[in-house]
């Protein structure tokens, strides 16, 4: 399996909040969720927890053994949630956190795992794309949004009541009925997306985060079939090029969205 990776800050003078890495036969994709006040829950911040959780990951996947991505994702979420438990409120639900994706090529098959808002977009012989994501965190957010329609924007009330929202949506992390990410509970892992195919099938996977995914929904710049041509002409870091003219086009107007950091990982499989 041949990987090539790229990132982008969405602002240059913040942490780069992703984190993406390979070993042998797998790769390693998080978007870390920079919550504001996170800061005062963990002094050591979102971007040294998806570093941390992401080389966990990669150090766990290099050894070869064939245990299940669940498996080994909820070790990596204990050991760091270990690491800083005894000095940072790690329970608390603004705490670092991140999506994770997963894939590992084993035995002829690709198996996968998502956890949260991430995308993987897997590359079938002869068919279209399986794009996969999991999509429990946006059908949460959409529910706790809802007491904002018909509210004007830019109003006290508004503020109010979209503060109230976001407390809704954090309730929700980790709970049954809600959404699921890694955080500080292990128990987490068993729920994330998983699956697997034989790699006959397909002739390659790519990994994309939120921020990166926006080229397609909701910049509307190239459907999931057409990601895949990018990345065969332009690699991961023209598909995060593009998404970037996306943003700076819509700065300023109906639909802006501010920049997100954006990662992108793009696996191709050798043909015997």
């Amino acid at each position: 399996m041949d990987v090539s990776l790229a990132t982008s800050a969405g602002i240059a003078d913040r942490s780069n909040e992703d984190f993406v890495g390979a070993v042998p036969g797998a790769v390693v994709l998080l978007d870390g969720a920079g919550i504001p006040g996170a800061e005062s829950l963990c002094s050591h911040g979102v971007a040294w927890y998806t570093h941390r959780l992401g080389g966990a990951l990669l150090g766990q996947l290099s050894r070869g053994d064939g245990r299940e991505l669940a498996a080994i994702l909820a070790t990596a979420i204990g050991d760091i949630a270990a690491e800083h438990g005894d000095t940072c409120d790690i329970a608390d639900p603004s705490s670092p956190q991140a999506t994770v994706a997963m894939v590992r090529a084993l035995d002829g098959r690709l198996d996968w795992l998502l956890l949260a808002d991430s995308f993987l977009v897997i590359d079938q012989v002869g068919g279209d794309p399986l794009v996969i994501t999991d999509e429990r965190e946006v059908a949460a957010r959409r529910e706790c949004s809802a007491p904002l329609a018909g509210i004007a924007q830019e109003t006290p009330e508004y503020d109010r009541v979209r503060a109230s929202c976001a407390t809704a949506l954090r309730a929700r992390r980790n709970q049954p009925g809600g959404y699921w990410i890694a955080k500080d509970d292990p128990r987490a892992a068993r729920k994330a997306v998983t699956g697997s195919r034989s790699l006959a099938d397909l002739n390659g996977v790519a990994l994309l985060s939120n921020g990166a995914s926006r080229i397609v929904s909701p910049y509307g710049r190239t459907d999931w079939p057409g990601v895949l041509d990018l990345l065969r002409a332009s690699g991961p870091a023209g598909v995060i090029a593009r998404v970037r003219q996306a943003e700076a086009r819509t700065t300023g107007g109906a639909g802006a969205h501010s920049p997100d950091d954006a990662t992108v990982a793009y696996c191709t499989l050798r043909r015997r």
